[in-house]
């Protein structure tokens, strides 16, 4: 253990800027047990639309001792269950598949898809599933989203900032927010000279069309 800690720390007084964590100033997502959607709004006109995937982006930064990494998962569906006249009353659905990951470096790719990380041959999809969408959010957003995600075989409710934005032609939502790895059972720590951060940043830009009106 000292040996680690005299490393760790020769490693950051050669290069501060490697030891900082790029996830430090994300907006934390708040985790709790499973939660059941509220009760159904009223809704004189909903759109059932469906996610854009090539329009839309599912990424992530991961980080470590000694850097930081970008990946994404370009394999995804998702719909949203609209009211136009009150987004509070809307409903998101995304299903993602694990196996499609990818990182900017094959190595790491590879080694995210075994037991150590997502073991995706096992669990080959992660959903989410919101319950609640509230008005006003950390860091100037629009909304906080409420929902159940389903990672790595464990299922917990989140709350993150979301910015949704609706036009006549389609609907966006951009987010950014921090989840903690471990809550999902992804605990492998790394190297012992080069940990993995806890703390895995998740980027989220969706778009769904609108029909012409």
């Amino acid at each position: 253990m000292r040996s680690l800690s005299i490393t760790l720390a020769a490693l950051c007084i050669a290069g501060v800027a490697a030891c900082k964590d790029p996830n430090a100033n994300t907006a934390r997502a708040t985790t709790s047990a499973v939660t059941a959607p509220a009760p159904a709004a009223r809704v004189s006109a909903t759109e059932h639309l469906t996610i854009d995937a090539a329009a839309s982006s599912v990424g992530f930064t991961g980080a470590k001792v000694t850097g930081q990494h970008n990946g994404s998962f370009p394999t995804f569906t998702g719909t949203l269950d609209l009211d136009p006249a009150r987004v509070e009353n809307s409903r998101v659905a995304v299903d993602i598949d694990t196996t499609s990951v990818t990182t900017d470096t094959p190595r790491l790719t590879t080694h995210l898809k075994s037991a150590d990380f997502f073991d995706v041959e096992r669990f080959p999809r992660a959903t989410f599933t919101s319950t609640a969408i509230a008005p006003g959010g950390a860091n100037g957003a629009t909304h906080t989203i409420t929902g159940n995600l389903a990672l790595h075989g464990v299922t917990r409710a989140i709350s993150f900032p979301a910015t949704v934005t609706v036009s006549p032609s389609e609907v966006t939502a951009t987010a950014e927010f921090v989840i903690n790895r471990r809550e999902f059972g992804i605990v492998y720590a790394g190297m012992p000279d080069n940990l993995i951060r806890d703390d895995v940043a998740m980027h989220l830009r969706l778009r769904a069309p609108r029909a012409a009106r």
